[in-house]
């Protein structure tokens, strides 16, 4: 009897594709090289402010104008706010005038430059009680100018100077840019509107800068001069 092997060549054939089939990655397990790449990112924050980075410099909140304290003297320029209890006619928000007045109904001319709130208050109640037997009246410095000082004469550098807190008369001269040669010390005057008017103060520069006598402080308005 005779015996073919013609039927081993299909048996492996099919044995060496089955082979090679199972060594080589399945169509799931290669990554797919036309897929586009994707980049994780961090999430948002999830707070209503947004993300600040560490270490990066914050604009300061702005601070609000400072109120005119009770010992503020008025100068022009300022704006009031002037009520009288029951008149709407004579409530108003006014702002001084170069002159350093303000102008009311029935009142008139009224100096405000020089005053605090209070003693424009009270000139304000004088003048209306030929009106109004017990006028009720409020003055509200609603909005400042910036202070300002003067500085003439024999100094360096004469002007309007800027009175940025407390300043002594020493300080203010220093900030005109000193004496000229021939400035005349000991015979500096200052000038200075009060409540009752303007004043002359005289201001020996030797004798304060030896220590002696009380330290003069310059006020908002003065006027410094050297001969």
């Amino acid at each position: 009897m005779k015996i073919s092997i013609t039927t081993s060549f299909p048996i492996l054939f099919l044995l060496s594709t089955g082979a090679a089939l199972a060594q080589a990655p399945s169509a799931a397990s290669r990554p797919n090289e036309s897929a586009p790449r994707t980049t994780a990112y961090p999430a948002a924050p999830t707070s209503d402010r947004a993300a600040q980075p560490s270490g990066s410099p914050t604009a300061p909140a702005p601070r609000p104008a400072a109120a005119a304290t009770a010992d503020y003297r008025i100068v022009p320029g300022d704006k009031l706010n002037i009520q009288v209890y029951k008149d709407t006619q004579l409530s108003q928000a006014l702002q001084v005038r170069p002159d350093g007045k303000i102008t009311l109904p029935l009142v008139g001319d009224v100096r405000a430059e020089g005053r605090t709130a209070t003693e424009l208050r009270d000139s304000l109640v004088e003048s209306l009680k030929e009106y109004n037997n017990n006028p009720v009246v409020t003055v509200i410095v609603t909005e400042t100018v910036p202070p300002v000082f003067y500085v003439m004469g024999e100094v360096n550098a004469p002007g309007t100077l800027p009175l940025k807190g407390q300043i002594s008369v020493v300080q203010a001269l220093a900030m005109a840019g000193g004496f000229k040669d021939f400035a005349k010390k000991k015979d500096i005057m200052i000038q200075r509107k009060g409540a009752t008017g303007a004043t002359t103060l005289k201001f020996n520069y030797n004798d304060a800068i030896k220590g002696s006598g009380q330290v003069v402080y310059v006020q908002p308005g003065d006027t410094i001069i050297v001969p």
